[in-house]
């Protein structure tokens, strides 16, 4: 299988004063197409700083990413059009705008993408409805649940068909009813449309079913592979 996304000696530190903290250090990292992959790692690990990393939001110290074999860097120019195309992000917090409706939140990176109104729209009813959420279309972020407001975002990260998908924690602030639909949705999202998925977690059972599981050491600045 192809490989759609790949990390070489990716370092990433941050200076305190007179010292610097080491997050990453020379990591290498590949994911192929159609993957669903869980990093974990205990909180302060880097998780999030790598998940950044992977979705271009951050830039590294040292190191080269690659996108379909192509190298891509947050610097390059255009890369929010880059960004917006073929990588969908899913966050703990959901990041909704509070003025706008579940419709619009979700439309609107199509209409970043240069649709019109009238096919964003359409296109997410569409995607919104898949994803149970048909009666609270019109409704805004503060009138949904935490589990509702999920979907969104989710339907959000995938209306420009993206090849990744990045989750941080996605399922963080829900209960297990609530954590379970949005896992389903993501495996079905990744079985169906073979979009991959790379999910951050604290759950070691959601880790556990996952197709590859990989724990981040911030001891060594290390993912590793757990079998």
């Amino acid at each position: 299988m192809d490989t759609i996304f790949r990390l070489e000696q990716i370092t990433k530190f941050y200076k305190d004063t007179n010292y610097l903290i080491n997050v990453l250090e020379e990591l290498d990292f590949s994911i192929k197409k159609a993957d669903m992959i869980a990093i974990t790692g205990k909180s302060g690990s880097g998780k999030s700083t790598l998940l950044h990393i992977m979705g271009l939001l951050d830039i590294p110290n040292s190191g080269k990413i690659f996108f379909n074999e192509t190298e891509i860097s947050a610097k390059d120019k255009n890369i929010e059009a880059f960004r917006n195309r073929n990588i969908g992000f899913v966050f703990q917090f959901h990041y909704l705008l509070a003025d706008f409706t579940a419709l619009e939140n979700v439309a609107l990176p199509l209409m970043i993408a240069g649709k019109s109104f009238s096919i964003a729209k359409k296109r997410a009813n569409e995607l919104l409805t898949e994803l149970g959420m048909a009666g609270r279309i019109n409704h805004f972020p503060n009138q949904l649940s935490g589990g509702e407001q999920q979907r969104v975002s989710i339907a959000r990260a995938i209306i420009n068909e993206p090849q990744l998908i990045i989750a941080d924690e996605p399922t963080g602030n829900l209960d297990k009813n609530h954590a379970d639909d949005i896992l389903t949705i993501l495996k079905k999202l990744n079985e169906e449309k073979l979009q991959t998925v790379v999910l951050a977690t604290h759950d070691q059972e959601i880790a556990k079913s996952m197709k590859a599981h990989y724990h981040l050491d911030n001891n060594i600045c290390k993912l590793l592979k757990i079998e």
